[in-house]
């Protein structure tokens, strides 16, 4: 099974671009603090940009937050981002002659969808501010 890290690394980048705001803001700088490479972190400032959390100017560096991070909630990052939005997946080619097989999907459907809409309501909560708090009290913690 394949992970994303879309979200983890949508995150980062407005983590970095409010922590860094007045330094080198290019999307190499970026990448490498990721640890991924540039054209990652392009394409995901530009869904970004397309949520309206940030701002960036075609051929500068310079991108910013379009928003006060206290404002921004992991949801809204989330749903930024151009990925799978179900968190849960359920196997579609189970064996209808089977009692299992047959009813598995429906009654999980109903299930997944609670732990989604838990999921949801969770990440809402969580302000980029909150997370930016952290990596600055972490980081003054280990000097």
């Amino acid at each position: 099974m394949r992970f994303s890290y879309k979200l983890s690394d949508a995150i980062h980048i407005l983590a970095f671009l409010s922590i860094y705001e007045n330094d080198d803001l290019s999307s190499q700088r970026i990448a490498d603090s990721i640890g991924s490479n540039a054209s990652v972190v392009r394409n995901l400032m530009s869904d970004l940009r397309t949520a309206s959390l940030i701002i960036t100017r075609q051929g500068t560096a310079s991108p910013q937050l379009a928003q006060d991070i206290a404002d921004i909630s992991v949801y809204d990052v989330y749903m930024a981002i151009t990925m799978d939005h179900n968190l849960l997946h359920i196997d579609s080619k189970t064996n209808p002659d089977c009692i299992v097989g047959a009813n598995i999907q429906s009654t999980l459907d109903v299930i997944y969808s609670d732990i989604e809409t838990t999921a949801h309501d969770e990440m809402k909560k969580i302000t980029i501010k909150s997370i930016v708090d952290d990596i600055l009290a972490q980081h003054n913690a280990n000097i």
